[in-house]
């Protein structure tokens, strides 16, 4: 197994591999190794000769003759001095000179050769007493780790009996046949015996039956024995039989691989937690292990159990074991596989087992707000054509309650599903009814609310619809040679025809809806398929009905529904065949329809006790019934948020349950309810609030030893005593940690000797009285008030020899926290050697635990005990060491830290700033995994804080503050904090100048607080002139007080300033009434409330003061003019949908004799209509505004009160306003546009509600505006305006825009004049331009000729008139339509071409009539029609309306000038 790097806080126990190896284990082996060479190295000194013990001697007796010769060579000196010559004493100086050489040389190979003998006399000590040590160690007796199987074979087979053994020695094994001693000598042939790694084989070759016996063997050492025995039979075969050949076993005996062996031992590596899951998902729940020994045909069994119920592969399980692996795989999760899930691995020798919960929710449902499914659905006493289905509900906590159930059927192998009821049933059990018998069916069930219906349940599993006791009417007897006789019952009965009547008629199954009637066939019942009819009666009613009179039942099972509720029946069964129908069965009890089955009591008292970090365990009374319960359903809250949320999905049985999937820290309540067929009791009252916090479980007043220190490093030796440091334990066991002991060995002994008989209180520890040279281990044990914990790991082997490098020694007690997704931050100590020269800085390294290349984080040394390394990678697994630096280099590395996981912690929290409602700054953090036994240990650069005349701690729970007695600049800085018996959690805060300025400029604000100000002081004018000064205070306390400062100088409240406090609204003003020039100069409030102050001040000088002085005037002058009729509104102007002018004004303090007029350029107006002042508004109406409106209009109002003005100069912007605006109204209203054709050319025509010239329109072709020019005119009238294409062409065609600009907007109108459209419209002014060139050129009488002429007899009449056309017309006269001659009595003359005149000489009576004059050219031409009336002399003249003008007949050109007798 590999060894997997987890982050420190996630240990709670050590964890081994393979390739791990006890401390101690491994050094003796390496001093093992180290004696080995030695007895080389020593073996090889005496094959050399260096190693005789006559070397002693020999460097003895040199030196004693060195001696002599120096003695004697002394004393021939003395005595030849006083006669020796000069060179006599040179030569002896130097041939003393060179024996000294020579004794030096002699005495240095002595010493060399005795240190080599005393080494090689240490080497073999140590290797004995080493040797003895690791002999003492694994010595042990001999151990049976897999025994011998009992075997039956068949003859001439061979088996092979194997075991496997262990001790030291290694042990002698012996095998015994009935206890007689098996050699291989004896027989070798039959047997052969095999011995390997500790595994030992008997192998019995072609065995017979006399090798059937009982074999055992013995393994012995100097330390015991061991057995194990097993049977062997052999088989032989019967007459005929064929025998098998060796080692093929006969069909009917299969090999069994499904053993489980003694002995074999299965540790859980990884495995498998809580889960949660969702409906619909797949999921796998996995378990690694570990299996010694390994032996593939040697597998302990797996087995799985959900709520102790063993699962088997099916539709929704499968399982798989192997590889060292188990695995439970659901293909499709529903709330029925909830449950508490076991992993059993089976072995002859023992159970290993381990199990957790699976939570499965409810998938979202298919309709907001619908319930959860139904699960649990089982079919019961199916038959012919009727089953029972039953489930159970499912939890409602978070949605509307179940009113009802539907069932739905299918048959097997069709995907067409059936709902069996109309009605939602309320009870969670239905008979289906109407099945066909034989075949196959599945169920489901779907719950109703009233927001909709939920998803389906899970299938059930699949049911017959046929007869249990059909089975039971048929018997097959089997006889030899595997035949078989079968006996039915109908056989035996006879030939039976009209059936009896049914037997034992009851009701199983009783409900508020319906009753479920049973009974028993007849007996006998004959060879013909029966049926069954079934009828009522209510009791009284004395008439039978037959329920189900259409269909026949052939199940003798029947639900009746459609019962009266309260009203009991009794009920009969006939039964049927093709025969006819039986006697009615004897009839039943009164059976009233009720439910028999109620819905549960209220479950007892809930308790909440702590379990783990993210789970509570929660345990209630029962209900005082609890009979055909299906379970409980539990729901928690958290505390004060009241939403509820489902912990289990499925009932469970027992009355304690785990709720798992809590947040650490947080407080919650449960409540309980109970479940059964029926539905759901009430709520239980809720449980007392819990905080999720992990619970002591070994506890001695809820408290435990501490763990085992940890990281033992050597930090000083002085050649006679050793400086040692270790880390504290990770969990103190829920009391404080008072200290230390320590324990000592030397290398080569067994025996742990104590260090200190008193407690050490730090972690560092300076070990004395050693000795130099000699190699040592420690080991520390941490003590608390339960007692001492468990000692560490052995340290390794730390020689004790005076440090005197010059570079420092290592850091020490590495300690990692703060561990984020990119970062994390390492403390240490400081070396307690710190070398030759002072320690300047710090080098950090780290590396991945998969790499060999450090890389150092910090480029300089820093001088700090701590870093936080950054950039580093989420989710990578990094391990670290740190160097001290000093002037002579880098110093020794420190112990490289335990292996860290870089990835934050969920829910990870940080430390945060605050202010307290006294005004005291404070750092808080909170740890929601702190336990009662955990301590928050805050520091200020890392180092605990102990200045408790600057800082204040306060805990409470799971909260933890620093308070700063006295902030000042020194306490800025890194803050940091710790939480104790936690895995890990800490966190800092960095207290920069900008933060430090903002919490003191909020400490002052609670501190010297200031009443907060809804506005500053303002003023304002009131309508007589008088100005206020006000404040506004967010409230004010009754015992708050203010005064008011006018230019350095306090004003009481007087007749002049009438000052007025609304405290419960926080209002202060002061209203001046006279506001003067000498009010100038600067305004102040100041308010004092408790402790609270604050002001505001109001600067009136120079332009500020002359604008409020002006208001306020302004102000005096409009109150006075209120006091008579006045204008409330001036004049202004408006527009009506109609494009009229309106001048409007709002007048107010009118009476009856208030007299109002419209004034223009100072003249009166005359309106139709005196306005009412009554209504208060008041009218002028421009219908059609021009320039000729423009002026100054002025309305006035005046009484004996007073006289007002308001005037509107209708002229320059203002018409112009009123123009666009008009242009704005008449726009919503223009038509589109149209075509009309003249004699001219075409004209384009937009009718409008209101046209002037002045407005502002645009007309445009092909988005190119237009100019009024010859070509294109631009016009209008009042209601309509146009655009005239004179002599239109080819050109002329294409789109063309008319807009009208309003203030806000434009309106646009457009036609397309091309195609179709521009040729009619060419066409047709051609025909006007043709008509009208025919018009201007037909024969016309201009003028002259009255419509009637009066005249007296006798004279003479003379009518004359002017006639026109191109060519000149013709003339013709005509007297009653009648063409006449000329004569004397009428002359006609026609002058000049154009002065036609008729002359009638002497008129008399019978010149009255009508005479026409016809005017004609090839163009047309017309008739003018005269009347005359001739009266006699004395007759008065008859009367004639004057400036009466003859009106023409127009004459068509292709008319003749006939007279209408030519016409007839």
């Amino acid at each position: 197994m590999s060894s997997v790097a987890v982050p420190f806080y996630q240990k709670r126990h050590k964890h081994f591999d393979q390739s791990y190896r006890n401390i101690q284990t491994r050094y003796v082996l390496e001093e093992y190794a180290a004696r080995k060479a030695a007895s080389r190295q020593a073996a090889y000194y005496e094959s050399t000769g260096l190693g005789k013990t006559t070397c002693r001697l020999c460097a003895r007796r040199a030196r004693t003759l060195a001696h002599e010769a120096m003695q004697e060579s002394r004393k021939r000196t003395l005595e030849q001095k006083s006669h020796s010559s000069d060179e006599k004493r040179i030569r002896f100086a130097s041939e003393l000179s060179a024996l000294e050489k020579e004794i030096h040389t002699a005495r240095h190979h002595a010493r060399e050769h005795l240190d080599r003998l005393a080494i090689q006399r240490m080497v073999e000590e140590n290797m004995a007493l080493e040797r003895h040590i690791v002999e003492e160690t694994i010595s042990r007796a001999p151990e049976i780790l897999v025994r011998l199987r009992s075997h039956t074979v068949w003859e001439k087979m061979s088996v092979s009996l194997c075991f496997t053994v262990q001790g030291f020695p290694t042990p002698v094994v012996q095998w015994y046949k009935n206890e007689e001693l098996i050699t291989p000598g004896s027989d070798p042939a039959k047997y052969r015996i095999e011995s390997k790694y500790g595994v030992h084989v008997l192998h019995i070759n072609r065995a017979d039956f006399d090798d059937s016996a009982t074999y055992s063997a013995v393994a012995t050492n100097v330390h015991g024995q061991a057995s194990t025995n097993c049977a062997v039979i052999v088989r032989r075969f019967r007459e005929g039989e064929e025998p098998h050949p060796a080692g093929i076993m006969p069909f009917h005996l299969p090999l069994s691989y499904d053993i489980c062996f003694t002995h074999i031992d299965v540790q859980f590596l990884e495995k498998f937690g809580v889960t949660f899951a969702t409906e619909g998902e797949t999921l796998t729940l996995k378990c690694s292990m570990l299996i010694t020994p390994d032996l593939k045909r040697l597998q302990p069994r797996a087995e799985w159990y959900r709520d102790d119920v063993l699962i088997k592969d099916s539709k929704w399980t499968k399982l798989y074991f192997g590889e060292g692996q188990a695995a439970l795989s659901f293909t499709h999760l529903n709330k029925d596989d909830e449950g508490l899930y076991t992993l059993r691995m089976v072995t002859k020798g023992g159970v290993n087992e381990y199990s957790a919960y699976l939570f499965v929710r409810d998938a979202d449902a298919l309709i907001a707000g619908a319930p959860g499914a139904p699960m649990d659905v089982k079919c019961h006493d199916a038959n012919r054509d009727y089953v029972i289905v039953t489930w159970k509900p499912p939890n409602t906590t978070s949605g509307s309650p179940v009113i009802g159930y539907f069932v739905d059927k299918c048959e097997v192998g069709l995907e067409n599903w059936v709902q069996c009821n109309d009605a939602p049933v309320k009870i969670c059990k239905y008979p289906v009814t109407g099945l066909q018998e034989g075949r196959s069916y599945i169920f489901r069930v779907r719950a109703v609310n009233t927001a909709g219906i939920s998803r389906p349940s899970r299938v059930s599993e699949p049911v017959a619809a046929l007869d249990p006791i059909d089975l039971e009417r048929t018997q097959t007897i089997h006889v030899d040679e595997g035949r078989k006789i079968v006996i039915k019952k109908d056989d035996l009965e006879g030939d039976i025809q009209i059936p009896g009547p049914p037997t034992n008629v009851h009701a199983s199954e009783i409900s508020k809806t319906y009753v479920v009637l049973s009974w028993d066939p007849p007996v006998p019942r004959g060879r013909e398929p029966l049926t069954y009819f079934i009828e009522k009666s209510m009791v009284g009613s004395g008439s039978w009905q037959r329920v189900n009179a259409q269909v026949a039942v052939k199940s003798p099972r029947y639900a009746v529904f459609d019962l009266a509720e309260g009203k009991p029946y009794v009920f009969r069964v006939l039964s049927a065949n093709k025969h006819g129908i039986s006697d009615p069965s004897e009839i039943t009890d009164p059976i009233e329809p009720k439910d028999t089955v109620v819905a549960p009591s209220v479950p007892g008292q809930v308790v909440a006790t702590r379990n783990t970090k993210t789970s509570v365990v929660v345990q209630w009374d029962k209900p005082k019934h609890e009979e055909d319960l299906y379970g409980y359903y539990i729901d928690y809250s958290v505390v004060g948020s009241n939403h509820w949320e489902a912990s289990n999905h499925k009932p469970i049985k027992y009355n304690r349950f785990v709720v798992h999937g809590l947040e650490t820290g947080e407080q919650y309540v449960f409540r309980v309810k109970a479940v059964n067929a029926v539905g759901f009791s009430e709520n239980s009252q809720e449980s007392e609030a819990i905080t999720v916090q992990a619970a002591l479980r070994r506890s001695l007043s809820h408290m435990a030893c501490p763990s085992y220190p940890h990281g033992i490093t050597l930090l000083n030796c002085d050649g006679h005593s050793m400086t040692l440091g270790w880390k504290a334990p990770k969990f103190s066991g829920g009391s404080p940690i008072l200290g230390y002991y320590m324990d000592k060995r030397e290398a080569n002994h067994q025996n742990w000797h104590e260090v200190n008989s008193s407690l050490i209180t730090q972690t560092i520890y300076t070990v004395e009285d050693l000795m130099e040279d000699a190699f040592y281990e420690f080991r520390v044990s941490a003590a608390n008030l339960v007692g001492i914990g468990q000692p560490s790991d052995p340290s390794e082997h730390f020689k004790c020899k005076a440090w005197t490098m010059p570079e420092p020694g290592p850091a020490y007690d590495l300690t990692i926290c703060e561990i984020r997704n990119t970062s994390l931050v390492l403390l240490w100590k400081a070396p307690v050697y710190e070398g030759k020269n002072p320690i300047t800085g710090y080098l950090v390294d780290y590396k991945e635990v998969d790499t060999e290349d450090w890389i150092t984080a910090n480029e300089k040394p820093t001088s700090k005990r701590y870093f936080k390394v950054t950039d580093l990678h989420e989710g990578h697994t990094y391990v670290f060491k740190v160097r001290a630096v000093n002037d002579a280099g880098v110093g020794k590395s420190s112990e490289i830290s335990e292996p860290v996981l870089v990835e934050a912690r969920p829910g990870t929290k940080e430390i945060f700033s605050g202010v307290d409602d006294e005004g005291n700054i404070y750092l808080a953090f909170e740890c929601k995994e702190a336990t009662d036994a955990s301590h928050f240990l805050w520091g200020k650069s890392y180092e605990e804080i102990d200045d408790f005349d600057k800082f204040k701690i306060e805990t409470e729970g799971n909260h933890s503050k620093l308070y700063f007695k006295n902030p000042d600049k020194s306490d800025l800085g890194t803050y940091s904090i710790s939480v104790s018996d936690t895995d890990g959690i800490s966190s800092s805060f960095v207290m920069d100048e900008e933060e430090f300025e903002r919490l003191m400029a909020l400490s002052n604000e609670i501190k010297n607080p200031t009443i907060p100000l809804k506005s500053e002081l303002a003023y304002e004018v009131l309508e007589k002139g008088e100005v206020r000064f006000w404040i506004q205070a967010e409230s004010l306390s009754p015992d708050s007080t203010f005064r008011f400062v006018i230019n350095d100088k306090e004003v009481e409240n007087s007749d002049r300033h009438k000052i007025n406090c609304d405290r419960p609204n926080g209002i202060i003003e002061m209203v001046m009434e006279k506001f003067t020039i000498d009010n100038e100069g600067t305004y102040t409030v100041q308010i004092q409330d408790g402790k609270a102050k604050n002001q505001s001040s109001l600067v009136l000088i120079g332009d500020a003061f002359k604008a409020v002085l002006a208001e306020s005037e302004l102000q005096r002058k409009e109150y006075l003019r209120k006091q008579g009729p006045h204008f409330s509104e001036f004049l202004r102007w408006d527009i009506t949908e109609e494009c009229e002018v309106l001048l409007v004004c709002k007048v107010a303090n009118t009476k009856k004799e208030t007299v109002f007029k419209w004034y223009k350029d100072g003249s009166g107006i005359d309106v139709d209509e005196v306005p009412d002042l009554q209504k208060e508004e008041c009218q002028f109406c421009i219908p059609r505004l021009s320039r000729k409106d423009e002026g100054v209009y002025k309305a006035t109002l005046s009484d004996d009160r007073g006289h007002d003005v308001s005037s509107l100069e209708l002229s320059g912007k203002v018409y112009d306003d009123i123009m666009l605006a008009l242009s704005g109204a008449s726009g919503k209203s223009a038509s589109p546009l149209k075509i009309l054709c003249t004699e001219e050319g075409i004209r384009l025509q937009c009718f409008l509600k209101y046209y002037n010239e002045e407005m502002k329109v645009n007309w445009s072709h092909r988005e190119s505006k237009i100019s009024s020019g010859e070509k294109m005119k631009i016009g209008g009238a009042e209601d309509v305006a146009w655009l005239q294409i004179t002599e239109p062409t080819e050109k002329d065609k294409g789109n063309y825009t008319f807009e009208i600009f309003g203030d806000t907007e434009s309106y646009k109108r457009t036609i397309d004049l091309s195609g179709q459209a521009f040729d009619d419209a060419y066409a047709e002014f051609q025909r006007l331009k043709a008509a009208a060139f025919a018009e201007k050129n037909r024969g016309k009488v201009i003028g002259g000729l009255p419509d009637v002429v009066t005249i007296m007899d006798g004279k003479t009449l003379n009518l004359t008139c002017t006639v026109f056309g191109n060519p000149d017309p013709e003339v013709v006269w005509f007297k009653n339509d009648k063409a006449f001659e000329l004569n004397d009595h009428y002359a006609f003359s026609l002058e000049q071409g154009k002065y036609a005149s008729l002359t009638i000489k002497g008129v008399t009576s019978e010149d009255s009539g009508k005479y026409s004059i016809h005017v004609k050219n090839k163009y047309g031409g017309e008739t003018v029609d005269v009347t005359i009336s001739v009266y006699r002399h004395g007759e008065k003249m008859p009367e004639i309306k004057p400036g009466q003008v003859a009106k023409p007949r127009p004459i068509p050109p292709s008319e003749e000038v006939l007279g209408p007798e030519d016409k007839a």
